[in-house]
């Protein structure tokens, strides 16, 4: 076996590439008008599988906690997470394409201004269960207490169902889904930075995470990253350096 074909059988053992979709994101993929997936990670997914000179089939979840457990699993070649070392025992990660912000959201009335204020007793926080916001504030709030929505997606619904203090997420999102919902507001600076990578299953072995590697690299020097922002309308995240 030439050591093309065996690259080609690590990332693809069942003949296509199949890619973790993550919808949970609206800074990653979306469905379009005839509900196929779409957005960066769809393009990324697409130019590898044209590079490796095999078809694609994208592999469609709803949340972070479960594109990590298809990886892990081995039930996906490849897919896009947020780089957190709980994840790396199972993922082989590449350095990051993407950096997005997360941030707090509270009502206006609130007495919460700044970062700061967000971690003490009787502070709820919601957040998507299992996403990097989730696995983050875990370790780092000491007081206020974690409030796990299914979904990000639905992190602002059951914030406002729930009437609790803080919700917690992807500044994008949070911005879109309290549009229309007047008496609430971001607080002024982002709480992090996710460093959003590519990943494949660890035991896929060493050389199919260096040309992974090496791909993504190639991707964010050559403009396609940027080049694919652009083409999905995707503002207020930064290519990776």
């Amino acid at each position: 076996m030439t050591q093309d074909a065996s690259l080609i059988a690590a990332f693809a053992p069942t003949g296509v590439l199949r890619a973790c979709i993550n919808l949970g994101n609206p800074v990653l993929a979306g469905r379009d008008a005839q509900s196929r997936p779409i957005g960066i990670s769809v393009d990324l997914a697409a130019a590898l599988a044209q590079r490796l000179g095999v078809a694609l089939e994208p592999i469609v979840v709803d949340t972070a906690a479960r594109a990590v457990e298809t990886v892990s699993a081995g039930d996906a070649d490849v897919g896009f997470f947020a780089v957190d070392p709980r994840r790396a025992t199972a993922i082989a990660f590449t350095e990051p394409y993407l950096l997005i912000e997360g941030y707090y959201l509270v009502p206006k009335c609130s007495p919460v201004q700044t970062n700061a204020d967000v971690d003490r007793s009787g502070t709820r926080v919601v957040v998507g269960k299992g996403s990097a916001y989730d696995l983050f504030l875990t370790r780092e709030l000491q007081h206020a207490e974690i409030v796990r929505a299914p979904t990000s997606p639905a992190v602002v619904r059951t914030f406002l169902d729930g009437d609790y203090e803080v919700a917690a997420g992807v500044k994008q999102q949070l911005e879109a889904d309290i549009q229309g919902t007047p008496g609430y507001r971001l607080l002024g600076e982002r709480f992090m930075v996710i460093r959003q990578a590519m990943g494949l299953p660890i035991g896929r072995g060493e050389a199919a995470a260096k040309y992974l590697a090496t791909f993504v690299d190639e991707m964010k020097t050559s403009g396609y990253v940027a080049q694919a922002l652009q083409r999905h309308r995707i503002s207020g995240v930064s290519v990776a350096p």
